[in-house]
């Protein structure tokens, strides 16, 4: 990129989206603090090249290790590995997955694939991103670290590995301040890195906040290394920029170099009429037929503008019938991945559309209900809809539910 380019950095703020704008090669500067919860309602954007920070709740993150340090063979690896969890992205989707290297050694390299959430309505902004990464990737942190602040509502947290990102994680706590149940799945995120190879015990943890109340005890208390707080500081690009690019993105950009080549075929075939006119005398001009036929030529041009437009509105009424992601069979799958094994739970009733469910059940004991709730919570595949779980009842087969979740409309 050239020094003189001016950015424009969509960034997941703590309640809502923020704008960030500088030249490449300089410190950014915050432009606006939104309260807009998705890209899609962002309006008056700056000029510049867009970059789109997807949040951490978007992504799924696997750190593995590799026996290899052949680079042709990582995409591969990553892929398997991403299959045997299960983890398959929707090819139609565009490339929603990318590769980062985080420690090589010889014949041994420690890699983080990530998993992009194909973007729903209203996940992008009305002008079309020129690129995307991570939100965590543009908060680098020196040494083994541990970095923890909220976005959008809900607190995530990042690990580091001398200054390269291992992991990171949007969990389901929205308190005031990190509490013991925050504290909790961070260590369980340490733990399964071990699993895998990659011992990570962070020197630093830092808390990036903008409340002045907030209390770190719970941290301190769950963790050796000392707690900071502080503002979070200003992004940066991350560097390289990821390859990720969603579907209607890429389409847009095939749809703006189609319409490029008509406007350039266009005005070819303009100049050899042009040409043609020129060569000619003055009399061909005065051919009624010629005219008329020209003026049909761009009468018949004019409307493909207004037909893609229709076809575009057709398509996204029909969305919710041909989407994968809205078919209750597909949402029934996600929500039954939910209920915790060998529990007893199981559901009576469950009325399932692309914008709402209602789920009744039973279950013997009541900790398989709360885990089921909380499992529901924390699923990025049904992370679209807000989900009410009121307190159980007790009968006599056990503990009764009725859970309802539904889609929030703008």
């Amino acid at each position: 990129m050239s020094k003189n380019t001016q950015n424009v950095l969509l960034v997941p703020g703590e309640s809502g989206w923020e704008i960030w704008t500088g030249l490449t090669g300089s410190a950014l500067e915050l432009h606006e603090v939104t309260a807009c919860e998705r890209p899609g309602d962002l309006t008056n954007l700056p000029s510049g090249d867009l970059l789109l920070l997807f949040p951490v709740k978007a992504i799924t993150a696997l750190p593995m290790r590799v026996t290899s340090d052949d680079t042709a063979l990582f995409p591969d690896l990553a892929a398997l590995h991403a299959e045997r969890l299960g983890l398959r992205p929707d090819p139609m989707a565009g490339q929603l997955t990318d590769l980062f290297v985080i420690a090589r050694e010889a014949e041994n390299t420690a890699l983080l694939s990530v998993l992009l959430r194909a973007p729903g309505e209203g996940d992008m902004p009305s002008r079309g991103p020129k690129s995307f990464d991570l939100s965590a990737r543009a908060y680098p942190l020196a040494g083994d670290s541990l970095a923890i602040w909220k976005e959008l509502g809900r607190w995530v947290f990042s690990l580091s590995h001398q200054g390269n990102l291992v992991y990171c994680q949007a969990t389901s706590g929205t308190s005031s301040s990190p509490d013991e149940a925050l504290a909790r799945e961070i260590r369980l995120a340490l733990i399964q890195l071990s699993l895998q190879g990659l011992e990570i015990e962070p020197s630093r943890i830092v808390v990036w906040t903008n409340s002045e109340n907030l209390n770190p005890a719970a941290l301190a208390a769950g963790f050796k290394a000392p707690v900071e707080i502080s503002a979070r500081p200003a992004p940066t690009l991350p560097d390289p920029i990821s390859k990720l690019l969603p579907a209607d993105v890429r389409a847009a950009r095939r749809e703006a170099k189609r319409r490029q080549n008509i406007m350039v075929g266009v005005a070819a075939v303009a100049t050899l009429y042009l040409t043609a006119i020129g060569w000619f005398s003055y009399g061909l001009w005065k051919d009624s037929a010629l005219t008329q036929k020209l003026k049909q030529q761009a009468a018949a041009a004019a409307p493909e503008g207004q037909a893609y437009a229709t076809h575009m509105e057709k398509w996204d009424e029909l969305s919710p019938a041909v989407e994968l992601t809205n078919s209750p069979v597909d949402i029934l799958s996600r929500i039954a991945a939910c209920i915790p094994s060998n529990s007893g739970l199981r559901l009576k009733t469950a009325e399932i559309s692309g914008t709402e469910i209602k789920l009744i059940g039973e279950a013997p004991q009541l900790q398989a209900v709360n885990s089921f709730s909380l499992n529901l919570d924390k699923n990025t595949d049904l992370a679209q809809f807000d989900w009410q779980t009121p307190e159980p009842n007790q009968s006599t087969r056990g503990w009764e539910f009725v859970f309802s979740g539904d889609i929030p409309h703008p």
